[in-house]
């Protein structure tokens, strides 16, 4: 009984406590005898030991995504103002296109595609749930993967995490952003249908990209593409409505050029907003629409509206994309120079310069004089594929070196006969035999003399097209290495062939090269212009 009634008195005590501390009753409580005990058990000189609490894991920031119901947050629409040329030779003065954004970082980190943003102007970031633009910055661009970093005015933003599991065929994803340039958020749904499609287009060059099938349009440019949970798998930048096929930069791709933008570096880039385009017998270069001021593209004059011709000697976009033009940036440093031609159509002119070094400048280009002059004739063989690359030839002295397609394979590096007055020949052609008999097959003839007394003229003087071909006068030849004249024959066989005729001297004069090309379409001109630019002779 006692401890019964231990209990029933601490249990008046607490009661009587609890009534003082919340200010319980009116009358003066009756004293009860209990101090001693309750003093005794405040006074007691050796506590049991207690274990520490565990350590709790620190929360979360309020303004991270968790729910897709939560993902329009954090999506923003992006309006980039400023002058951009378009293909058809038009420039948009103060001109406004509209893509979409997503923060992944309170302090207003942005991901979006660089050709959502690069040439702008100013940009103008329009914030879920407020009225009015903010400015943002760009922090880096990535043309080759088209993305782009931007740094928005303020913080606090609600941001998104990435997706940290595998991505899968068939996992759900949605589509977030303002299509159409519609001020109204839009959230598409779908799956995954291809974990690595192919990602080389004519406006950028991703070794593998996301493909499925939740819808985006013009405007969706930039945006997340999302779990059921909020967290982003890619960045959407292609579709094809046509076919339900859209396409998504993936994670890890992402993250990589992400991580060298952050830290405000450019990533695969030169500074343009470029596209690859074709002319009429294919593979043309890289249009640029807008250039990013400061950037290697501005430093070097490269300007809104010129071609994007050669890289490092190589011909640009021959199979309409942009492969070739990123490959060669994955293998040079950013800050490492690179030899670049230009056409520049509002001028007509063909420019020669580095990226890294030399600014452009005017230079000849048969491809860029003559493109009216040729007629194609439909032989096979002057057609030109669409994807060749240029070797390097030489004749059996090694005195003669040239590129030519990788087509014209039928080369003759022999030896002249004892009465030639050429000390050395190299000729070469799809068909060396059709070259010389008919005027449907391109080809080209290298020959020199060596300690002779002939001038370029005087040679010249001595070869003569004028039973076939209409002859359009000499003109004043000069590259690097070489000074001389060349004549220019058309019309050649009634067939619209061109016969491009050039004696040159070295300085000091030690010999006379002659070089003499056939063109059947515009294709061969620019082969012409390439075998100009690397013919030498090892004296």
């Amino acid at each position: 009984m006692k401890g019964l009634k231990s209990i029933q008195y601490l249990s008046m005590v607490l009661c009587l406590i609890l009534l003082v501390a919340c200010g319980g009753g009116g009358e003066e409580p009756e004293e009860v005898a209990v101090e001693p005990e309750v003093e005794t058990q405040q006074q007691d000189p050796t506590p049991e030991p207690t274990d520490p609490p565990p350590p709790t894991e620190e929360p979360e920031p309020s303004g991270l995504v968790t729910s897709l119901e939560e993902a329009q947050n954090a999506v923003v629409q992006i309006v980039a103002e400023g002058t951009f040329m378009d293909f058809d030779g038009t420039t948009q003065f103060n001109s406004a296109g509209s893509g979409t954004g997503f923060i992944i970082d309170p302090a207003g980190i942005a991901v979006t595609n660089n050709h959502v943003v690069t040439g702008a102007a100013l940009l103008r970031v329009y914030v879920p749930g407020e009225d009015s633009p903010r400015n943002a910055k760009i922090l880096g661009v990535s043309e080759c993967s088209d993305l782009a970093l931007i740094d928005i005015d303020g913080d606090d933003f609600p941001y998104m995490n990435w997706y940290q599991d595998d991505i899968n065929v068939g996992l759900d994803v949605y589509a977030a952003g303002y299509p159409l340039g519609d001020p109204e958020f839009t959230l598409t749904r779908g799956i995954v249908s291809k974990a690595a499609a192919g990602g080389d287009t004519d406006w950028a060059s991703v070794d593998a990209v996301l493909e499925h099938d939740a819808t985006i349009n013009p405007g969706n440019s930039g945006g997340p593409l999302l779990t059921a949970d909020g967290e982003v798998v890619g960045v959407n930048y292609a579709g094809s409505s046509l076919f339900s096929q859209y396409f998504a930069v993936a994670r890890d791709e992402a993250l990589e050029v992400i991580e060298s933008l952050q830290a405000g570096n450019d990533y695969e880039s030169i500074g343009i907003n470029g596209v690859a385009v074709s002319g009429d017998e294919g593979g043309l270069g890289i249009w640029v629409s807008s250039v990013k001021s400061g950037s290697p593209a501005d430093v070097s004059g490269i300007i809104p509206g010129d071609i994007l011709y050669s890289l490092e000697g190589l011909l640009l976009a021959q199979d309409g994309t942009m492969s070739d033009y990123c490959d060669i940036l994955r293998s040079r440093n950013p800050d490492d120079t690179m030899n670049i031609e230009v056409i520049r159509t509002t001028t007509e002119e063909f420019l020669e310069g580095q990226l890294n070094g030399r600014e452009l400048e005017s230079s000849f280009s048969f491809a860029a004089t003559l493109d009216d002059t040729v007629e194609d004739t439909g032989s096979t063989e002057s057609s030109a594929p669409t994807n060749f690359n240029y070797v390097e030839i030489e004749d059996n002295t090694g005195l003669l070196r040239m590129e030519v397609p990788d087509f014209w394979s039928d080369v003759d590096p022999r030896a002249p006969a004892d009465d030639s007055i050429f000390t050395a020949i190299l000729e070469a052609s799809p068909d060396l035999e059709s070259y010389k008999n008919t005027w449907g097959t391109p080809g080209v003839f290298f020959g020199v003399l060596i300690n002779t007394n002939y001038t370029p003229d005087s040679a010249l003087d001595e070869i003569t097209w004028a039973e076939s071909c209409e002859y359009s006068g000499r003109f004043d030849y000069e590259d690097p290495l070489y000074v001389g004249k060349y004549d220019l024959w058309t019309d050649c066989g009634g067939d619209g062939a061109v016969v491009i005729e050039v004696a040159v001297f070295p300085e000091g004069q030690t010999f006379l090269g002659i070089v003499e090309i056939t063109a059947i379409t515009e294709a061969d001109l620019n082969v012409a212009d390439r075998i100009l630019e690397t013919f030498i002779v090892d004296n």
